[in-house]
C-alpha cells in the first residue's frame, strides 16, 4: 500500500547524505566538552542566529524546558500564548520543574500583540507573582504555522522590554517562518534574550535540537541540562546529522510550504471540508471537518486504510504537514483518496 505521512515533519527520515556523516563523525565525551561535532554544530547554530553560544539538547522540549529553568526564579509569572507548544504540550514542565506560573493569552491564529500582553500584565506587586519572561512561537504550531514577521517580532520584544520582561522564542520551525518572510532568520530572532530551534522538525535530522543565547546564559543553561539528564557522552554521532540539517535543509523549506497550499487549494475544493488556503504560511494545514458527514476519528481511520496518515487536532479539526518526504505526486494522491472518501 502507498504510505503518504502527513501527521508531522518529524516523521521524515534522515537523509543519505545525513547517514554518512553519522558514520564518519568525529566523537568525544561531550560531558567533558570534547566531542568536537557537537562544538561545530553548537558553533553553527549560534552564528546562524546571531548569537554567541549554544548548546545541543535532545529535543525541542528539553530546550524550552532548560531556557525556562535558566531565565526564570520559582513563583515568576511567564507570559505566553494560550495553545503555545510550552503551555500545551510540554508536560507541564514549566510549572512542575521551573516553578513558574503561566498567563497563557489567548492570541489570534497563536500570535499575540503589544495590546494583548500589555492587557494581561498585572505589574510589580506584592500580592502578584514577579513578571518574568514572554515566550513567543514562531512559527505557531496551534495557530496552524502562523508566522510572526520580523516587525512583529521587534514591535514584541519592544514591549517586553518596557514592561521589564526577558524574551524567549520557541522557534522550533523559526527556519519555516524565515523562509515563510524571504529574510535572514537573523531578523525574527533580533534582541531576543535566547531561542530553541529544533533539528528534526522540518530539516530531517532524526534528533536534536539547538538553544542559543549570550555566553552567561548558555553556561548557566548547561548546568540546567544536565540536571534533567541532558549530559551526553559521544553524542557528535547526531550532532553530524544535524549539521547535514542547518547546512542542506534550510533552503528547501519554501517547496514545502508551496505543497502545503497545493494541499490546501484542493482540500478546500471538498464538500464536507474547509480550509483558507490564504492562511496557509508555511507547511502546515489546519482542517475543519463537516462532523454531520464524518467524525475526526472516522475521517483518521478511513485515511489511513487507505494510506493517508493524518492527526487529530481537537474538536472539528485536522492536521496536515508537509516535510521533505511529501512529494506533488503525494499531494495529488491524497486530495484524490478524500475526494472519494
Amino acid at each position: 500500500m502507498r504510505i503518504v505521512d502527513l501527521r508531522s515533519d518529524t516523521v521524515t527520515v534522515p537523509t543519505v547524505e545525513m547517514r554518512e556523516a553519522m558514520y564518519r563523525a568525529e566523537v568525544g565525551d561531550d560531558v567533558y566538552r570534547e566531542d568536537p561535532t557537537v562544538r561545530e554544530l553548537e558553533e553553527l547554530g549560534a552564528r546562524k542566529l546571531g548569537f554567541p553560544a549554544g548548546l545541543f539538547m535532545a529535543s525541542g522540549t528539553m530546550g524550552n524546558l532548560v531556557a525556562l529553568l535558566t531565565h526564570v526564579q520559582k513563583g515568576d509569572e511567564v507570559y505566553l500564548e494560550a495553545e503555545s507548544h510550552i503551555y500545551y504540550y510540554e508536560a507541564g514542565g514549566l510549572s512542575a520543574l521551573a516553578g513558574a506560573l503561566p498567563c497563557p493569552i489567548p492570541g489570534v491564529r497563536g500570535k499575540l500583540t503589544p495590546q494583548l500582553i500589555k492587557s494581561y500584565f498585572r505589574g510589580y506587586n506584592v500580592h502578584f507573582p514577579n513578571p518574568s519572561l514572554l515566550c513567543l512561537e514562531n512559527t505557531h504550531n496551534r495557530g496552524g504555522g502562523s508566522v510572526y514577521t520580523p516587525a512583529e517580532m521587534s514591535e514584541m520584544v519592544q514591549t517586553a522590554r518596557e514592561l521589564g520582561l526577558k524574551v524567549h522564542v520557541d522557534g522550533a520551525r523559526i527556519f519555516n517562518a524565515a523562509a515563510a518572510c524571504g529574510c535572514d532568520v537573523k531578523e525574527l530572532v533580533r534582541d531576543v534574550d535566547s531561542v530553541q530551534f529544533c533539528l528534526s522538525k522540518g530539516l530531517a535530522a532524526p534528533m536534536g535540537s539547538l538553544l542559543v543565547g549570550s555566553e552567561e546564559f548558555i553556561e548557566r543553561a548547561r548546568k540546567w541540562r544536565k540536571m534533567v539528564g541532558g549530559g551526553f557522552r559521544q553524542i557528535g554521532i547526531m550532532a553530524a546529522a544535524g549539521l547535514v540539517a542547518l547546512e542542506k535543509m534550510t533552503e528547501r523549506l519554501e517547496e514545502d510550504h508551496r505543497l502545503a497550499k497545493k494541499l490546501a487549494r484542493g482540500l478546500n475544493g471538498i464538500s464536507y471540508l474547509r480550509v483558507n488556503p490564504e492562511e496557509v504560511e508555511t507547511n502546515i494545514i489546519v482542517v475543519y471537518i463537516d462532523t454531520s458527514v464524518m467524525t475526526v476519528p472516522e475521517f483518521i481511520s478511513r485515511l489511513a486504510e487507505r494510506g493517508i496518515k493524518a492527526n487529530g487536532y481537537g474538536g472539528s479539526r485536522v492536521r496536515f504537514v508537509t516535510h521533505k518526504d511529501v512529494s506533488e505526486d503525494d499531494v495529488e494522491y491524497a486530495l484524490k483518496i478524500m475526494e472519494k472518501l
